[in-house]
């Protein structure tokens, strides 16, 4: 297992994890590692979202000082893992991240040592992560699920997701690259990136502030995770699903998106929770926005708050 310093710097360690082929060539996913001071049998591993990678250093933070070992998986053709010969964020099945998820998971409980797991996923990576857990029910794999503003729903109304739904299912197998008229306002990351409105640093190869293309196969994909998941899934574990209050589209009228989410519709993730499993708290956040930990400090503040709580019931310390 070859293990390097992560372009986070000193601290994260990165780790290669070869996957193997698919129809563009070499396929590799990423795990960044950073442990505790002292030698902890917990840990978190964190699944990002659509466009996105691991850059949220204060959320590792906020597990280490914990007393939490903290892992993120930049998944096949994301971030670390893209490669020039590949589509990026681009996969036919939510599936095919599921032997990554598998070889992370072996790393951190099997090689690593650790005894509880917490899942975290923002996103789609939310909604990956409740699919995967709902595959290894009863394994004893994993300890808990936190979702992060999961993608649980198509944010259109109910004609337009249809219609979306539809035309991706059309194109998917003659043409499962075809770009659909979708994608993500640049007015959500300028308000994240420091050069812009925001206060974080990324990297804008990676999180580009237009996006990558919606594609056919990936977008089939997800909405056939989605009715996986509306039809009900049986994770074993307790799941912490947090959204923001309220969602916000933006458009010209709408000059502030900075407490709000303005990615995804919130009132799903209320209304699709609950078929997630039998133990399932919602939390929402006032002024949240659609990634909750880089929400403004006194927002986040209130996002660790609760999430602290819900791991002191859930998941309590264990002996090192």
């Amino acid at each position: 297992m070859d293990v390097a310093q992560d372009v986070l710097g000193p601290g994260y360690e990165a780790i290669e994890l070869p996957m193997g082929r698919d129809a563009e060539g070499e396929v590799v996913a990423t795990l960044v590692r950073r442990r505790c001071t002292e030698p902890s049998r917990r840990a978190v591993l964190y699944l990002h979202g659509f466009i996105d990678y691991f850059f949220q250093k204060n959320l590792a933070d906020f597990y280490v000082e914990r007393g939490v070992d903290f892992y993120a998986l930049d998944l096949r053709k994301y971030g670390r893992s893209l490669r020039p010969h590949q589509t990026p964020n681009h996969v036919d099945s939510l599936t095919e991240y599921f032997p990554e998820i598998d070889e992370a998971v072996r790393i951190v409980r099997d090689v690593d040592g650790h005894g509880t797991l917490l899942l975290n996923g923002h996103s789609t990576g939310g909604l990956v992560a409740a699919l995967w857990a709902d595959r290894v029910r009863g394994a004893g794999l994993v300890d808990g699920l936190f979702l992060n503003s999961p993608f649980l729903d198509i944010a259109e109304p109910l004609p337009m997701r249809k219609l979306g739904a539809g035309l991706a299912r059309a194109l998917r197998g003659r043409f499962p690259k075809a770009r659909l008229p979708a994608g993500v306002s640049d007015r959500y990351p300028r308000s994240l990136h420091r050069e812009h409105e925001g206060e974080w640093e990324f990297d804008l190869a990676w999180k580009p502030l237009l996006g990558f293309p919606v594609r056919a196969a990936w977008l089939a994909a997800v909405r056939r995770g989605q009715l996986r998941l509306h039809a009900g899934l049986g994770v074993d574990v307790p799941v912490l699903v947090m959204s923001s209050e309220r969602s916000v589209r933006p458009s010209r009228r709408v000059t502030d998106i900075t407490t709000a989410d303005a990615v995804l519709d919130v009132e799903h993730m209320a209304r699709w929770a609950p078929r997630l499993g039998r133990h399932v708290t919602l939390v929402r956040i006032d002024g949240g926005l659609h990634d909750l930990v880089l929400s403004p400090a006194p927002v986040r503040e209130r996002v660790f708050a609760e999430l602290g709580r819900w791991m002191d019931a859930y998941l309590p310390a264990s002996p090192s």
